[in-house]
């Protein structure tokens, strides 16, 4: 979700190629340990060129942690609820949404619990890269979820 958030507005590419600095940055994204970060963590993050240093997204992702720490539910529970069932691959890359109403719903309640830097279209992405969603075109060499042919 983090990096979902850190993404909003830039390549893909630049967040991959920083992947390992996040994880070093945010202790492995452990949720406790990020909730206790405190205003000399974030300065620190502001200062480490390694990572997208935008003070929105850091601040959102401390919160976020402090939110996660705190539900009454397992986040990953959370998350997965929102799954839409399975659907076809698309033909093409211009089939695949940037948003769903299940992302939509999934943004809503993130929001309600008060989570932060997660709009529909951040929501759908999490729900690509966690695998919710299998938005590889028909085409695509990569086998479906549960081993399916792709074709």
């Amino acid at each position: 979700l983090s990096l979902e958030a850190f993404q909003s507005g830039l390549s893909w590419l630049v967040i991959l190629r920083k992947r390992e600095a996040f994880r070093r940055a945010f202790a492995g994204f452990d949720i406790d340990t990020v909730a206790r970060y405190t205003d000399a963590d974030v300065a620190r993050l502001m200062g480490d060129p390694a990572i997208v240093r935008n003070r929105a997204k850091i601040d959102a992702t401390v919160s976020n942690a402090r939110v996660a720490a705190d539900l009454d539910v397992d986040l990953s529970d959370l998350l997965w609820s929102f799954a839409p069932p399975p659907r076809p691959r698309p033909a093409t890359i211009a089939e695949i949404p940037s948003h769903t109403p299940e992302s939509r719903a999934l943004a809503r309640a993130l929001k309600d619990r008060g989570f932060r830097f997660v709009g529909p279209t951040t929501a759908y992405a999490l729900m690509q890269a966690s695998g919710m969603v299998d938005d590889h075109v028909r085409t695509c060499r990569v086998p479906r979820q549960g081993g399916e042919p792709s074709a």
